[in-house]
């Protein structure tokens, strides 16, 4: 005669095997896992840190000191003799239609009646450069040269060739190395200069260096154009003095600055 029912299940003995031997296969791989751990992995760690604790960069206290932060010697800097004056100067473009046309052997914008002469060696207009040779013009010998961020008194001389002229675009002409001298910011439309520095053969033969430093004039007004320039007038590519020992440091602060504009 069955046993009554008393609501309870009773457990199958086959379940409870199971459960066990997965249970021991787990605990069985756990250490195994543990074991190789043990072998392979920590043995690698500990003798990386005895590396580094043995190396010369790590300096750890003696019992009952502080560490003692180590002495950075610093070479000063070492001064760049015999170079030429640096100039800085600012250029009115701020007209939408006319060109300022800019002479590196006076430093100052001059008054051109006939754009194929020799008197100019850049032509500023708003935030456009162009220079005094190429498609601009026939005569004049003026290119210029990227040279890229560099500091700009380490650019001691400059090369006598290969540099780019200007070539006729679809209205006009323009010089290619000059094309963005500026980021342009899309938020503030507002146009910072880039670091770099640019050789410069004039329209007669002769070289010079210049930098962008800023576009804006003093009333916020776009199209100052403000650079920092050394000009050879010996014709070397050289921006050292030939004579002498002069030490000069040329920061866009500490110079002398002229405005020109007409």
């Amino acid at each position: 005669m069955n046993e009554p029912f008393d609501g309870t299940a009773q457990p199958d003995p086959e379940i409870g095997k199971k459960r066990k031997l997965w249970r021991n296969l787990f605990l069985l791989n756990l250490c195994v896992s543990l074991l190789l751990v043990g072998i392979f992995w920590l043995p690698s760690k500990l003798d990386q840190v005895a590396d580094f604790l043995n190396s010369p960069s790590v300096n750890l206290p003696e019992e009952g000191k502080m560490v003692e932060k180590p002495v950075e010697k610093v070479e000063p800097a070492a001064k760049i003799t015999n170079l030429l004056a640096t100039q800085v100067t600012t250029v009115n473009a701020s007209s939408e239609k006319e060109y300022v046309y800019f002479d590196f052997s006076s430093g100052k914008p001059v008054r051109i009646l006939d754009p194929s002469s020799l008197e100019w060696d850049l032509a500023f207009r708003r935030g456009k450069v162009i220079s005094n040779g190429g498609a601009s013009s026939k005569l004049g010998q003026a290119g210029l040269i990227d040279l890229g961020v560099v500091e700009f008194d380490e650019v001691q001389e400059v090369p006598v060739d290969s540099y780019a002229q200007d070539v006729a675009a679809k209205t006009e002409t323009e010089n290619p190395v000059l094309l963005k001298w500026y980021n342009y910011n899309y938020f503030t439309h507002k146009l910072t200069a880039k670091k770099n520095s640019y050789a410069v053969r004039t329209a007669d033969g002769k070289f010079a260096k210049f930098q962008f430093l800023s576009f804006y004039c003093d009333n916020k007004e776009a199209g100052c154009i403000k650079i920092r320039y050394v000009y050879q007038d010996n014709g070397s590519s050289s921006f050292l003095r030939t004579g002498g020992a002069f030490t000069t440091t040329s920061t866009a602060s500490s110079l002398p600055e002229t405005a020109n504009s007409f």
